[in-house]
C-alpha cells in the first residue's frame, strides 16, 4: 500500500513542481532578457533531467548497466516521441528556427555519436571511460554555446521594455522548490513504479526502457504541458531537446566515467531507433516551422508501437 501512496504522491509533487518551475524560469529568461529557448535548452532541461542522471548514476555505481543505458535510450525516445507529441496533439507547436538549425541536429549528433561508441564493440554497447570522457568534454562545449548565447541575446535586448515577471528572489525560489519537487517526484515514482513492475516480473532492460523511463521523464512531461499551456512553447520545446542532449552527453559521460558500460545488441537497435524518429520529427518541424497536432498524434501511435516492439523483444 505504501508504494502505490508514494506513487501517487509523486505524480503530485511532479504537477505542481513543474507549475512553479516553469513560472520561474520564464520570469528568470525575462528579467535577464534570455530568450525562453535557452532556459528551455539549459535551467529546465537540467533541472528535468535530474531524475535520469540520480538513476543512471546510481545504476552504474551498482554495475547495473542494463538500466543506466536503458534509462537513457528509454527516456530520450519518451521525451521525443510522448512529451514532443502530446504537447502538440494538446495545440499545434511553433518550433523556434534557431533550435531547428541548430540544437536539434546537434541532438541526433549526439545520438549518431553514441550509436558509434556501441559499434566498435562488436556487436555490444561499450562504452568505456575515454568514450564518456568524450562526450563530458562535448557537453561543456554545448553549456559554453548556449551561455554565449544567452549573454548575446541580453546584450541585444537590453533597450526592450520590461515585461510584468515576478521579483528576482520570488523567481528563484519558484526554481528551486520546483526543481526539489521535480526530483523527489521523479524518484518516488522510479522507485515505486520499479518495484510494482518488478513484482509483475518484468526483465531489468525492459524496466529500464518503459518503467523507469517513462518515471525520469515525467518531469520533462508535465513541465512542457505545462509550459505550452502557458504560451511558453520555446520553453517546451527547448526543455526536450536539452533534455535529450543532456541524458546522452552529461548523463552518459558520468556514468561511463564512473564506470564503463558493456550491453546487448539490442541497444544498438534502440539507438538507431532514437536517431530514425529524431529525423521523422525533425522533418515535420521543418515541413511548416511547427509541430502539427495530426503529426503529434501520429508520433503518440508510433511510440505506442515501439513500447508494444519492445515488450515483445
Amino acid at each position: 500500500m505504501l508504494t502505490y501512496i508514494l506513487l501517487i504522491l509523486g505524480f503530485i509533487l511532479l504537477i505542481k513542481g513543474a507549475d512553479l518551475f516553469v513560472d520561474g524560469s520564464s520570469s528568470i529568461a525575462r528579467l535577464l532578457r534570455i530568450p525562453a529557448a535557452v532556459i528551455g535548452l539549459t535551467i529546465v532541461a537540467f533541472g528535468t533531467s535530474a531524475p535520469e542522471l540520480s538513476v543512471s548514476c546510481s545504476a552504474a555505481l551498482a554495475g547495473q548497466n542494463e538500466i543506466a543505458i536503458s534509462n537513457v535510450l528509454g527516456s530520450n525516445i519518451f521525451n521525443l516521441m510522448v512529451v514532443t507529441g502530446a504537447c502538440a496533439a494538446i495545440s499545434a507547436i511553433p518550433v523556434n528556427e534557431g533550435i531547428l538549425k541548430r540544437e536539434f541536429p546537434f541532438s541526433i549528433v549526439a545520438a549518431a555519436l553514441l550509436l558509434i561508441f556501441s559499434l566498435f564493440g562488436f556487436g555490444r554497447l561499450n562504452i568505456g571511460r575515454l568514450e564518456g570522457l568524450t562526450l563530458l568534454v562535448l557537453f561543456v562545449l554545448f553549456v559554453a554555446i548556449q551561455v554565449r548565447d544567452a549573454l548575446k541575446s541580453r546584450s541585444e535586448n537590453a533597450e526592450d521594455p520590461m515585461e510584468e515577471v515576478l521579483s528576482p528572489l520570488k523567481s528563484i525560489v519558484f526554481v528551486v522548490i520546483g526543481c526539489i519537487m521535480i526530483i523527489y517526484g521523479g524518484n518516488f515514482v522510479v522507485d515505486s513504479a520499479s518495484e510494482i513492475a518488478a513484482n509483475f516480473g518484468l526483465s531489468e532492460t525492459l524496466i529500464g526502457l518503459t518503467v523507469v523511463a517513462f518515471g525520469t521523464s515525467l518531469p520533462e512531461l508535465v513541465t512542457s504541458i505545462v509550459a505550452s499551456r502557458k504560451g511558453e512553447n520555446d520553453l517546451a520545446i527547448g526543455n526536450v531537446v536539452g533534455s535529450n542532449i543532456f541524458n546522452i552527453l552529461m548523463i552518459l559521460g558520468i556514468s561511463t566515467s564512473i564506470h564503463p558500460v558493456a550491453l546487448q545488441l539490442s541497444a544498438v537497435y534502440d539507438c538507431i531507433i532514437l536517431m530514425i524518429f529524431s529525423i521523422l520529427v525533425l522533418f515535420f518541424c521543418w515541413s511548416k516551422k511547427q509541430l502539427s497536432r495530426g503529426e503529434g498524434i501520429f508520433m503518440l501511435i508510433l511510440y505506442a508501437i515501439y513500447t508494444v516492439y519492445i515488450i515483445m523483444r
